[in-house]
């Protein structure tokens, strides 16, 4: 039985196909088919139902699934241990968020894979949340806070945002100054949300309204360029507005409270060493100030 075998087969359930599951594996669709066969025939029973909407796992697939992916982790950690010190093999699937990805995290990556010419990188720059073992990733780099999971969340460093608003846009409604103020003006969201804000020692909760959202940093920034409203977005992609005059802090006595930035990874005992390293990479560049 061949460890790329088990490898796929998991690949294959997972994805919910053999087109997904070879987009992930960088191998062709007749590559991953030919693995599966391989392995059904080794195993004399089928592993997958095939029907008009794709390749299902039948019962004796979803029973040999997570001992299949239990094994190919175990040999995976196996292998990580006699291997050359430093020496990095496989694929690292990572999702990143769009907003902060290519410029803060994708260098990373690139230099990760500079050092292990063995490895191969793939990463996605969303800011949706992805489900990391559906669709396949090895982990996630998130910026902000995090909501309740069950993913393994490794906090790599602080990352401090602001209030801030054009020009335009406080000389026609004001500056506000206090949490109170800051609800009657128009606040730039990225979803239905609460927004923090720090009074002192406390933190508190307010439920800003607005017209405009959207799911990323970058297009709160535009709207608060074109002065329609109050964003609260990270310092990283505010500075050099900030700097040119274009936007400017309000709230400045009650800003909002410093976020993280976290690496998350499915649950599971053995961590990859691939993982670790780029953990490590991540935390010699953020774990000071962000």
């Amino acid at each position: 039985m061949e460890i790329e075998d088990l490898k796929t087969f998991v690949e294959v359930a997972d994805a919910g196909g053999v087109t997904l599951a070879a987009a992930r594996l960088g191998v062709s669709k007749s590559m991953v088919s030919r693995r599966v066969a391989r392995l059904e025939a080794h195993l004399g029973t089928r592993l997958f139902a095939r029907t008009s909407r794709g390749t299902v796992l039948n019962e004796a697939g979803a029973t040999f699934r997570d001992y299949a992916a239990r094994v190919a982790a175990e040999i995976d950690a196996g292998r990580e241990t006699i291997s050359p010190a430093g020496e990095l093999r496989g694929r690292l699937r990572v999702a990143a968020p769009l907003s902060f990805g290519p410029t803060h995290f994708a260098p990373i990556l690139a230099q990760m894979a500079r050092e292990h010419p063995q490895l191969h990188v793939q990463s996605c720059y969303t800011d949706r949340f992805v489900d990391l073992v559906a669709e396949g990733f090895d982990c996630a780099i998130r910026v902000g806070t995090l909501s309740e999971s069950n993913l393994v969340a490794i906090r790599i460093g602080p990352i401090y945002g602001k209030f801030v608003a054009s020009p335009d846009y406080i000389e026609a409604h004001g500056s506000p100054e206090t949490p109170d103020e800051l609800l009657d003006h128009q606040a730039l969201l990225h979803g239905a949300e609460t927004w923090h804000v720090t009074d002192g020692d406390t933190i508190v909760t307010i439920h800003p309204q607005g017209r405009f959202k959207a799911d990323n940093g970058v297009a709160l920034v535009a709207a608060a360029l074109a002065g329609i409203g109050i964003a609260r977005v990270p310092d990283g992609l505010t500075n050099e507005h900030i700097a040119s005059g274009a936007l400017v802090p309000v709230m400045t006595r009650h800003p909002p409270p410093p976020g993280g930035v976290f690496v998350l990874r499915p649950p599971g005992q053995y961590p990859s060493r691939k993982v670790r390293v780029l953990i490590e990479m991540m935390t010699a560049c953020f774990g000071g100030e962000t």
